[in-house]
């Protein structure tokens, strides 16, 4: 399964960014992974076909994501973005089938 990520960039303390990740195959989840420098991999979000979602604690209230199954598309919405958000972020994806992939990061820079 290819996945294609796109919606990273440089955004000031306070903004706003939607990052999205589409599949070559139809999703039963999908979610996001970050990883800062020096720091290990951590989850950011999880989105069930069902519409069902997971945060971690550090974004929730900020960061919504969503899914278009038809579309095979998975969004992040980040907003209130904090100097601590920055990181490179990896969507993930778990097929109808059963496949696990993982999508090329994408940098999100958030500067005071």
């Amino acid at each position: 399964v290819q996945l294609q990520a796109s919606g990273g960039g440089l955004v000031q303390a306070g903004g706003s960014l939607r990052l999205s990740c589409s599949a070559s195959q139809y999703i039963n989840s999908m979610g996001w992974y970050r990883q800062a420098p020096g720091k290990q991999r951590e989850l950011v979000a999880t989105v069930w076909s069902a519409g069902s979602t997971n945060y971690a604690d550090s974004v929730k209230g900020r960061f919504t994501i969503d899914i278009d199954n038809p579309k095979k598309t998975a969004y992040l919405q980040m907003n209130s973005l904090k100097l601590e958000d920055t990181a490179v972020y990896y969507c993930t994806v778990r097929t109808l089938t059963g496949i696990e992939a993982w999508g090329q990061g994408t940098l999100v820079t958030v500067s005071s």
